[in-house]
């Protein structure tokens, strides 16, 4: 991240940065929501989960914010990290094939890393339990609260939410053969 930030503070930037913010406090403000956004790809930490789940509790809960444009800023910080964590696993909301395909070659690259010896297991013990543990505990949480935010406009929410639910139940038929 920081080679990035360093690169937006070239002089070839400026007007880009004058785009994006107009002072200090504006910088601040999308520098913490970059690094929000980066940090919410750490879907295996559980304090980060947690503090996305308090977040989001706060922004789509019982509302008792009296500043509106805090909460205003609130939901649209979590709903942009939602929506990164979404682009990081779309390939799981979107048709079987373009699911398998995708996960074939996550799951190959896995392989290899532990062929390679970059990783102490083989995938291949937990990949048909592994994926289904992460769709019902991260795939389809996250598409139900992209459809309840209303951020996909028209049908897509339910699209997502079809999508990865249809792939869950074809995994739990199909990921045992696959994987053997």
């Amino acid at each position: 991240f920081d080679i990035a930030w360093e690169l937006l503070q070239e002089d070839k930037f400026v007007q880009l940065r004058m785009a994006i913010y107009s002072n200090r406090a504006e910088e601040a403000k999308f520098r913490q929501l970059v690094v929000n956004s980066v940090m919410s790809t750490d879907i295996f930490d559980k304090d980060l989960k947690q503090l996305r789940n308090d977040r989001w509790d706060r922004a789509f809960g019982k509302n008792t914010e009296t500043d509106v444009t805090r909460a205003i800023d609130r939901k649209a910080t979590i709903v942009i990290e939602h929506l990164i964590q979404a682009s990081d696993v779309a390939h799981t909301m979107q048709h079987w094939t373009v699911y398998c395909r995708w996960n074939e070659r996550l799951y190959v690259e896995m392989y290899q890393a532990y062929l390679d010896g970059r990783s102490d297991k083989d995938p291949t013990d937990s990949w048909y339990d592994g994926e289904i543990w992460f769709f019902d505990n991260y795939i389809i949480p996250l598409a139900k609260r992209l459809k309840e935010c209303g951020v996909y406009l028209g049908v897509s929410g339910d699209e997502y939410l079809d999508f990865a639910t249809k792939n869950r139940k074809e995994w739990e038929k199909k990921g045992r053969t696959i994987v053997a």
